[in-house]
C-alpha cells in the first residue's frame, strides 16, 4: 500500500505510470493489488529468512540468490532513473541489484523499527524516508508513512459515515467495532471477535465487522453466532478491499500495528485498540503501537493478554464514554501525515538520475 500511494504521487506531480515499474514477491498480494492500481509489476521468486537457523533457510537463500539475478537482468533491461526500496521480500534483490549497477536508490520505512531489508538497504541510499522522527536510517527525512489518497483525503462527517455503512451493507445508526487482522489474519484476535460476537450476542445498537483474513476464513467463517432478533450485528468477510469504508465507518479500530495499519489509522482520525504481533522482527510493531497509545490515541494489549474477556472490557470501557472516544479519534489525526506519499515522491524525484 505504501508503494501503491507513492506511484500514485509520482503520477501526481507529472510522472506517466508508465514509466513506473513495481517489482513485488510472487508470493505476495502485490501481483493482484498493483495492477489493479493501474501500474505494471514484476514479480521475483523468494521467500523471507527465519532469524533462526533451518532448513528452510537454505531454500531462502537460494531464492533470494535467484531473485537477485533477475533483478540484474530486469534493471539493465529497464535503465530506472532510480530505485524505491518499502522493504519487504522483492526488496532485498532489487536494491542489491541497484546497488550493483549504480543505480541511486531511496529507501522507504514505515515501521518504528527498521526491517532487516531497509537496514541493509540504507547503507547504500541516496536518502531514506521514515515515517516515526528518530528512526535509526542514515540520511533519514521525517516524511511520514505513504497513505493512499482515498484514506489521506477521507471525510468522517455523519453524512459521509452513514454512506460507508450503506455501502459495507451494515447499519447507519449502530456504534460500529472494526476488527481486522490483516490479508493473512490474525488467529488470536479472530478468535477475540467471535467470542465477543457470541457473548455480546444479545447487544442491541453495535455492530462488530470483522474481517477475518485467508488463513482462517475457513474455519471463522463456519462458526456460528447466534445474535437473535433485535441482537447485535455481527458481520464478517474474508478481505475488505474498501478499507476507506471501514476506517470511514468504525468508531472504534481493533486490529495489529503494523506500519500501514497505523498510518491509516492516523490519517484517518479512528480510535484503536491495537494489538501488536509477538515476536515481529525488532518487535516493531509494539513500537509502532506505543507511539499512538503514548499521544492518547490508542489503547494496547499485548498480543498474550488477548482474550474475548479482555476485548470486551476495553471495548465497554471505550463505547460508554463517548468523549473519550472523540479525543482518541482527534489525537489520533494530529497524528496524521496526509501530505506523507507526496512528500516521499518529491525526495524520490529529488534523487533519480537525469
Amino acid at each position: 500500500m505504501p508503494a501503491i500511494a507513492i506511484g500514485r504521487a509520482l503520477v501526481q506531480i507529472g510522472h506517466d505510470p508508465s514509466t513506473l515499474l513495481f517489482v513485488g514477491s510472487r508470493r505476495g498480494i502485490e501481483g493482484r493489488m498493483v495492477p489493479a492500481a493501474g501500474f505494471d509489476i514484476v514479480t521475483l521468486p523468494g521467500r523471507g529468512i527465519a532469524r533462526r537457523v533451518n532448513l528452510t533457510n537454505v531454500v531462502s537463500l537460494a531464492g533470494l540468490a535467484a531473485g537477485a539475478l533477475k533483478a540484474v537482468v530486469l534493471l539493465r533491461r529497464a535503465h530506472p532513473s532510480v530505485v524505491v526500496v518499502v522493504g519487504g521480500y522483492a526488496s532485498a534483490p532489487a536494491a542489491l541489484a541497484a546497488i550493483i549497477l549504480g543505480v541511486p536508490v531511496v529507501v522507504s520505512e514505515q515501521n518504528a523499527v527498521p526491517g532487516l531489508a531497509n537496514r541493509l538497504a540504507s547503507r547504500f541510499a541516496k536518502a531514506c524516508a521514515v515515517a516515526f522522527p528518530g528512526t535509526p536510517l542514515p540520511r533519514a527525512v521525517d516524511t511520514g508513512n505513504p497513505v493512499r489518497a482515498e484514506i489521506s483525503q477521507l471525510e468522517r462527517s455523519d453524512q459521509a459515515r452513514a454512506e460507508a455503512r450503506r455501502e459495507l451493507g451494515i447499519s447507519p445508526d449502530a456504534t460500529v467495532v472494526a476488527v481486522v487482522g490483516g490479508s493473512l489474519g490474525a488467529r488470536r484476535i479472530n478468535e477475540a471477535a467471535v467470542g465477543l460476537a457470541q457473548a455480546w450476542k444479545s447487544r442491541s445498537g453495535v455492530t462488530i465487522y470483522h474481517v477475518v483474513g485467508e488463513r482462517d476464513w475457513s474455519d471463522i467463517s463456519a462458526r456460528p453466532v447466534d445474535s437473535g432478533a433485535g441482537g447485535i450485528e455481527y458481520k464478517r468477510v474474508r478481505f475488505e478491499d474498501r478499507m476507506d469504508l471501514l476506517l470511514g465507518a468504525a468508531d472504534v479500530f481493533v486490529s495489529r500495528a503494523g506500519a500501514t495499519t497505523v498510518a491509516e489509522l492516523t490519517a484517518a482520525g479512528v480510535a484503536s485498540i491495537l494489538i501488536p504481533l509477538g515476536g515481529s522482527p525488532g518487535n516493531h510493531q509494539s513500537h509502532n503501537a506505543r507511539v499512538l497509545s503514548d499521544a492518547g490515541a490508542a489503547v494496547m494489549i499485548e498480543d498474550t493478554d488477548l482474550d474475548t474477556e479482555t476485548l470486551a472490557g476495553q471495548l465497554d470501557s471505550l463505547l460508554g464514554d463517548r468523549p473519550r472516544m472523540d479525543a482518541m479519534a482527534a489525537a489520533a489525526r494530529s497524528l496524521g501525515r496526509p501530505d506523507a506519499a507526496l512528500a516521499v515522491a518529491r525526495l524520490v524525484e529529488s534523487h533519480a538520475r537525469a
